[in-house]
């Protein structure tokens, strides 16, 4: 994946983006069936996203939902890959002018296009008499999405796809060796030692780490007590004893054969699903695809296990919208990105994919919490937004994860200590986001 600092360079040899003019007093309204726009004047609103599978079928529905409720807007889903197509195609995009009305974006991806007067601020539009209807205010969603989404005194997106770490572990393996699902990491290691070992005919390791470990430290960090990242010096600081302590955890059960990596298996829910590992953890939008390939295996998820403290990532993308769409493309893109996270909608969302609601209303509603006391593994991520946290949103936040994942690397695979690798990563993660500044 390209750099993210990438797009510092597009800006500096391109022609200056024009950005709207957005008339902070729109007083574009909506009946109950149709958006105003000029003339009521039939409009289309372009959506680029990465969604896939049940997740990109649900927002197909979802949006053909929208179009029959508003007769005079059109929504045209364009999917772009993965996200890494995703994040490269959008600064082509801005480059030659032809970015979408709205896209899926993580926020540090959103601090780059603030910074280059690409993207809405939303704030008029919330404020405003096209806002949230009352029992649907913005204040109902999650706090922690709201921070993900707010800039200085701008706010420039709203939720949409989130998610929460969470651990996946055999209900069966844990039952028949006397055990109940690990609350702290020594329970965790213990759990491992005992879990690692011939079950059935198989030789099972007890934990499994995915590939891509860098873009979860964040976590392991702040449950170990540590920070991360002073997001506003834009400084590195995880070169701590904290920081020490968590690769040092990791480092031991890989070192003693308890853990394992993902590996050539690329993600950890195969051989979860295949009764190779005991538990991982993952992230709570991969139930859905556990559940398909599980068969009638007993496994469910719990909280993540506390060091220190209890800490939770909550990742996904939000949907922003590009300044370079017409006003009435802009009040018709925020009907739909205010339709997507519904009450209803976010519940059915939920339900459908493994993600999380995004508003409080939503997670206390008597449709999900009988939902998720019949399904018990989306019980687990619902439980940590107490304890929730977003990840840093600086520019050069890919390029340091990528960074620093080369240097984690070296310890997960080549013998590397862990206070070798946390000087190293630490250094190279400073120099990506200096880089970046």
């Amino acid at each position: 994946m390209k750099k993210l600092s990438l797009l510092v360079f597009i800006m500096m040899v391109s022609v200056l983006l024009v950005a709207c003019n957005y008339n902070k007093n729109n007083t574009s309204t909506k009946t109950t069936d149709t958006v105003k726009t000029e003339a009521n004047k039939p409009v289309e609103v372009e959506f680029w996203h990465a969604m896939s599978d049940t997740h990109e079928k649900w927002l197909e529905e979802a949006t053909a939902k929208f179009i029959a409720e508003h007769k005079n807007v059109t929504v045209k889903l364009v999917n772009q890959g993965n996200y890494g197509d995703l994040s490269q195609k959008l600064l082509a995009a801005a480059k030659a002018k032809t970015s979408p009305t709205i896209t899926q974006a993580y926020a540090e991806w959103m601090t780059d296009y603030n910074q280059h007067n690409l993207v809405v601020d939303l704030t008029p539009m919330i404020n405003g008499k096209n806002g949230f209807p009352a029992d649907q205010s913005y204040e109902d969603i999650s706090k922690v999405f709201r921070d993900d989404n707010t800039f200085g005194d701008k706010i420039l997106g709203l939720p949409f796809n989130k998610s929460s770490r969470v651990l996946f572990y055999n209900k069966k393996y844990f039952e028949d060796n006397g055990l109940t699902p690990p609350t702290t990491w020594d329970e965790l290691a213990t759990a491992a030692k005992t879990l690692t070992k011939e079950i059935d005919g198989k030789k099972v390791i007890g934990m499994g780490f995915e590939n891509g470990m860098a873009t979860e430290l964040s976590m392991w960090i702040e449950q170990a007590g540590g920070e991360f990242v002073d997001e506003q010096q834009g400084k590195v600081l995880f070169n701590s004893e904290a920081g020490l302590h968590a690769l040092t955890f990791i480092d031991t059960m890989l070192k003693n054969g308890s853990a394992r990596m993902a590996g050539e298996d690329g993600y950890m829910s195969g051989p979860f699903t295949r009764g190779d590992v005991a538990m991982y953890i993952g992230s709570s939008a991969g139930i859905a695809f556990v559940a398909k390939d599980a068969g009638d295996m007993a496994w469910s998820t719990t909280p993540l296990p506390k060091g220190v403290k209890q800490a939770a990532p909550f990742q996904g993308t939000n949907i922003t919208m590009f300044s370079n769409s017409t006003e009435a493309e802009q009040a018709a893109a925020f009907e739909y990105m205010k339709f997507l996270i519904t009450p209803e909608n976010t519940v059915d969302w939920a339900k459908t994919t493994g993600y999380l609601p995004v508003r409080e209303s939503a997670q206390q509603s008597s449709d999900w919490i009988s939902f998720i006391k019949a399904n018990e593994p989306f019980k687990a991520g619902n439980a940590q937004y107490a304890y929730g946290f977003i990840d840093v949103r600086l520019p050069g936040s890919f390029a340091m994860k990528n960074a620093m994942q080369v240097e984690l690397d070296k310890m997960l695979y080549e013998n590397a200590t862990p206070a070798e690798t946390l000087k190293s990563m630490s250094t190279k993660a400073q120099e990506a986001l200096d880089k970046a500044k």
